[in-house]
């Protein structure tokens, strides 16, 4: 097996970020990731964050930035990541109201393109993080994932195929990155375990639901190679297909506290010789 640079996505361990970003960057770096993906500045400026990332000697390779945000100013959005050393801006999550199925995602569909044009301007490629709430079919019988990536050009959404939610929405992850071949600049690594069918899953990641439905089942987010999921296939089928990079991603930790979750993603990694 080949192998790619690894990072980390900050939202894995946000709670220390918010606390003391600097010395956060500087954990994440000892630990051995080659880079960070942020989910957010932390109340600080782009200038502040490059400050921080260059102390800690670790560079931002992409963000998540929500799609309100890009709309809102996406001029100023790009330029400020192009600042702090960005190559990738990934849309990370859409609300209810612009799923796939409601009103809203024909304007998700209609902006995606257009904050695409800005991103290229700006050198930044722009990547679509899923979640599972994408693989529902749209009228003519796909995948509305598919729908998207087949309906918007590649030069201007690539993908960032996150492992968990493709397995949770019945897909096998190194499947995916072999049917986006040379559209998936960087793998979302995510591990869990899920037992029957839960169905609160979004609540673990902070965010409440519109309408609470009973649980039959359990479900875990894990450190990598802690889970359930095949973790070497994934990788052999990121650096097959023209992956370049992969990030490590665990949206909460049970049992054991975000930075020793993350520690041991890494440690499975390099056992790997990944």
């Amino acid at each position: 097996m080949g192998k790619l640079p690894v990072g980390l996505q900050v939202y894995s361990v946000r709670d220390d970020a918010g606390k003391d970003f600097l010395g956060t960057m500087k954990k994440i770096k000892e630990i051995g990731y080659d880079f960070v993906e942020l989910a957010g500045l932390y109340g600080q400026t782009a200038e502040e964050v490059k400050a921080a990332l260059e102390e800690a000697g670790i560079p931002a390779l992409s963000a998540h930035v929500p799609l309100a945000e890009l709309e809102a100013d996406v001029e100023k959005t790009v330029a400020d990541y192009v600042k702090i050393g960005c190559k990738y801006i990934a849309i990370p999550y859409l609300p209810e109201e612009l799923r796939p199925n409601t009103p809203g995602f024909d304007k998700v569909m209609s902006l995606i393109p257009q904050i695409g044009e800005v991103c290229n301007k700006h050198g930044v490629t722009l990547l679509y993080h899923n979640h599972d709430f994408e693989f529902v079919k749209v009228a003519d019988g796909r995948y509305a994932l598919d729908y998207m990536y087949e309906t918007i050009p590649a030069e201007l959404l690539q993908t960032e195929l996150d492992c968990c939610w493709v397995k949770v929405a019945g897909e096998e992850p190194a499947g995916y990155i072999k049917k986006y071949e040379n559209r998936c600049p960087v793998v979302h690594l995510k591990d869990f375990y899920k037992e029957g069918n839960p169905e609160n899953l979004y609540e673990l990641i902070g965010i409440d639901p519109e309408e609470k439905k009973e649980d039959s089942g359990k479900f875990e987010f894990r450190p990598v190679g802690f889970g359930i999921q095949v973790m070497p296939e994934i990788l052999e089928a990121a650096v097959a297909n023209g992956a370049e990079y992969v990030v490590v991603e665990q949206d909460a930790s049970v049992g054991r506290t975000p930075m020793e979750a993350v520690t041991m993603s890494k440690k499975y990694l390099d056992l790997l010789g990944f």
